[in-house]
């Protein structure tokens, strides 16, 4: 896989970040199935700044490696904001790594409705006494918006890393 050059550069920059910093990232993914571990890990020497990452696309996957509750899933459906924050702080409790980023959405083109639309991400970031979530809502075919959460993942944990 040969990424986009800006999408490239930014991971990059975010790597750099986090070494500057001496932080270790863990990755729950599930809507991007794995696009932000294979951006970074196509960078040289990632692997002192990138701990591991999870694909946890079905529900299941989510409660047996990230200890998410089930009557979680089942309460506020997998594409929530207490979803991504559980995922979040599941990667870091599972990993050996100080931040951790979890994404969940509707990539469709199916699977939308009316409250949760295509395209409606959510993003978890977790490290030491601090979990955040932020929902962003994405247009176009399904790797469109799969490409979107990507670019959206490298800049919020780009802000995050401070």
């Amino acid at each position: 896989m040969i990424p986009d050059p800006d999408e490239y550069r930014a991971a990059e920059a975010l790597l750099a970040r986090l070494r500057g910093k001496r932080l270790r990232l863990t990755t729950a993914e599930s809507c991007t199935g794995g696009l932000v571990a294979g951006l970074l890990t196509a960078i040289p020497g990632a692997s002192d700044v990138f701990e591991r990452g999870f694909v946890t696309y079905a529900n299941e996957a989510k409660t047996e490696l990230l200890g998410v509750p089930a009557l979680l899933i089942a309460a506020q459906g997998a594409v929530s904001e207490a979803v991504a924050r559980a995922m979040a702080v599941g990667a870091l409790a599972h990993a050996a790594a100080e931040i951790a980023l979890a994404i969940t959405g509707i990539a469709g083109p199916g699977g939308g409705s009316a409250e949760k639309p295509v395209g409606l991400v959510w993003f978890g970031l977790a490290r030491a006494g601090d979990v955040r979530a932020f929902a962003r809502q994405f247009l176009g075919s399904r790797d469109e918006i799969r490409a979107a959460a990507t670019r959206e993942a490298l800049a919020l944990l780009q802000d995050f890393a401070v």
